[in-house]
This record gives C-alpha cells, structure tokens and sequence, in this order.
C-alpha cells in the first residue's frame, strides 16, 4: 500500500526484498503499470525516466511481456532517461538502445515523447557538455522545470560504491545545485563520459524507485539504509522521492540489513 504524504519534503528509503532478481523484476513491473495508470488517471499524462543496466533492462522487458501492459496508454508517456553512455548511438552500452530493444520498439509509443540523451556520433558531435546543455533546454521547453515534481517515476539502479545514474562518490556532479543535467567526465567505470540528471532532478520526482540485486550491493544497501548519509558518501543517500522513495533488493543485496527476514515478509 502507498503511504499517504501530506509534504513534498525528500521521503525516507521504503525497502522491498525479493528471493531472487526474477522475482523483483516481476513485482517491479506489475507496479510500474498500476502507478503509471494511475498517473494518467489522475494527469492525463505519465512520465518515466528510465534506466540501464541488468535489473532495470530486466523490469523492462518484463514490462514489454506482462498480459495487462494495455492498461497504460503508451503514447501519452513521456519517457526520459536517468543517465547515458557517451558512446556511439548504436553501441551496446547504450541505455537508450537497451530500453528500445527490451521495451520501447514493442509498444506503440509517440516518438515525440521519447526524450534521448544524444550520442557522441549525433548532432552535438564529441561535445558531452552540449548535449547536456540541450537535455536541460528539452526540460525546459516542455515547462518540466516549472514544475514538481518533474517525473512520475525516476527508476535508478545503484552502483557497489552507491553511485545512482552518473553520479558517483565524492564527484563534482554530486555536489551540482543549479542544473538539472550535466555532462560526466573522467567516471571511475567506462566509458568515462556520461550524461547526467543530477540528484536536483533526481528528487524532483514524485517516486524514485531505486533496483538493485546481488551480493556485492550489500554494503552500500546497509549504507544507504542507515540516518545521516551524505550522498558525498553515498550519492543513492541523495536520490530521494518527493512523495516515496522505494528500494527493491533480492535478498543477497539485503543480506547485510539487520531486519532482513521481517522485511521480506512485509514484501509479500
């Protein structure tokens, strides 16, 4: 059950715990379409950043798959991304080629309302602070900046160190207050260059919904879970909803949480 929020003030992390990354894909989707038909209930339109990477391709596809997918209007869907690779725009790495073969080309989305980071072979050239510069105009040309929340739902994956989309531990783009999109040089995981949504924009959306599966997240999950992280530290800490704020975990990524069992049970 959502929790009823009377502020906008940055919600506190609501953990949900999985057996297994299939399983979390699963429920994860299912939610997905019923916030999304709801947003369109309620605002005629929904907006959706997206996400790359295993767990949040996965959602996608599950997406792409499920029987009741028709309750969403694809065409009024305003689909934006979180982050991309500064690579090539067929290159494998790419977030936008990623959603478009799990999810996007199989639906009968608007164009118009697909909102990519342009490639380093598009019209801006090598130029990743150009592009940066543009994505924050799109934002503006369609008035998002005027409002809040920019999103409906921002999905972000999280990193081992606790980087969300580009932002990574103790960067300069962790810091960044004035834009809500920035160019990424020299990041510590190839490729090095990155487009960005900074955590300004990142908690401008009504849910962030943070995806992360596997051992070797538990350390940054116990972090993240705990009072008074700095996103300086832990950047996950900063990507926080204006109404909610949840974090889906198999339960390897759990593991390091203290009341992983009684989570886990509530998850059912």
């Amino acid at each position: 059950m959502t929790p009823t929020r009377t502020t906008s003030a940055p919600s506190k992390p609501i953990p949900y715990i999985y057996d297994d990354s299939e399983q979390l894909a699963g429920d994860v989707a299912s939610r997905l379409l019923s916030n999304l038909a709801q947003a369109q209930k309620e605002r005629a339109y929904a907006s959706l950043v997206l996400t790359g990477g295993r767990t949040g391709t996965a959602v996608l596809e599950r997406l792409r798959t499920a029987p009741n997918r028709d309750i969403v209007n694809w065409h009024r869907v305003n689909f934006f991304w979180g982050d991309e690779r500064f690579v090539a725009r067929h290159h494998p790495d790419r977030n936008e080629k990623q959603a478009r073969e799990a999810l996007l080309d199989h639906l009968p989305v608007d164009p118009s309302r697909v909102h990519v980071m342009a490639p380093c072979d598009g019209g801006f050239g090598n130029d990743a602070t150009a592009v940066a510069n543009a994505y924050q105009a799109l934002l503006c040309a369609y008035g998002r900046l005027d409002r809040t929340p920019l999103f409906d739902i921002c999905l972000l994956g999280m990193g081992e160190e606790g980087h969300v989309a580009s932002i990574f531990p103790d960067s300069p783009a962790v810091l960044e207050k004035q834009r809500e999109v920035v160019a990424v040089y020299n990041c510590p995981k190839p490729p090095s260059t990155r487009i960005s949504l900074t955590l300004s924009a990142i908690t401008r959306s009504r849910e962030v919904w943070l995806m992360t599966t596997g051992d070797a997240k538990a350390s940054a999950v116990a972090t993240l879970m705990e009072e008074g992280v700095t996103p300086q530290l832990l950047p996950a800490a900063g990507a926080l909803g204006s109404h909610a704020t949840r974090v889906f975990l198999d339960a390897a990524a759990a593991s390091l949480l203290s009341n992983c069992a009684d989570l886990r049970a509530s998850a059912r």
